[in-house]
């Protein structure tokens, strides 16, 4: 399978989760953007200063560095292998970026999967999240408890929640997003590769209803 797809979708939809599944189940390459900026600043590459200065100061990364930093990812892939796209691209100018860069390669995007939530059930998944002061380790207080209530499983830390991640700041958070996404979405969809699918529920049927999609694209068959 040669498939290559962005996800999208808010903040809480699960983008990560599918991605590492259709990376396992299906051999698709997975790329994320976030992953790559700590790596880059990890490894305080040219690119990783540029990165930190940016983050640092609360400015946003510009578009043009955002997809030079992908672009030197994906260039050493085999791309026709397929690959799956996690948090990128985040903007229309970045989309425009990769647009250009998989053209020029001869390898263009088949789709670009919207995973739709209810905002309820976002808020649910993101104001649910625990995280360990001690190690860092994820925990949720519906979907993922620790054995004990308040204390890291891996280290015996004091399980928090982070400042962004409670009610108030959660609901602001996706309000922004959907207004950020508009264009993006816009810019798919007017090249009628954008697609839709219901994020609601656990990842197994998420899985489900993409493995419809794949059918009803043929997908499966993607060679090039």
């Amino acid at each position: 399978m040669s498939l290559r797809l962005v996800l999208l979708g808010p903040p809480g939809a699960g983008k990560g989760t599918l991605a590492g599944v259709l990376s396992k189940d299906l051999g698709l390459g997975s790329v994320s953007t976030g992953e790559l900026f700590r790596n880059e600043i990890r490894r305080r590459t040219a690119l990783g200063k540029l990165v930190t200065r940016y983050v640092s100061s609360g400015r946003l990364v510009p578009d043009e560095l955002v997809v030079k930093v992908m672009a030197r990812r994906l260039s050493r892939r085999r791309l026709g292998r397929g690959v799956v796209l996690d948090g990128f691209p985040r903007t229309a100018g970045q989309a425009r970026g990769l647009d250009a860069f998989l053209k020029a390669r001869g390898t263009p995007l088949h789709g670009a999967l919207y995973l739709d939530c209810p905002t309820p059930l976002l808020i649910s998944r993101l104001s649910g999240r625990r995280v360990c002061q001690r190690c860092g380790r994820n925990y949720h207080s519906r979907t993922m408890r620790p054995k004990r209530a308040g204390v890291c499983d891996a280290c015996g830390g004091v399980l928090s929640i982070r400042k962004d991640d409670q009610v108030k700041t959660v609901t602001k958070r996706l309000e922004i997003d959907r207004a950020k996404a508009k264009p993006l979405l816009e810019f798919y969809q007017q090249r009628r590769l954008l697609y839709r699918l219901n994020g609601s529920g656990g990842i197994a049927q998420v899985f489900q209803r993409f493995r419809r999609l794949l059918d009803r694209e043929g997908w499966l068959n993607a060679r090039a």
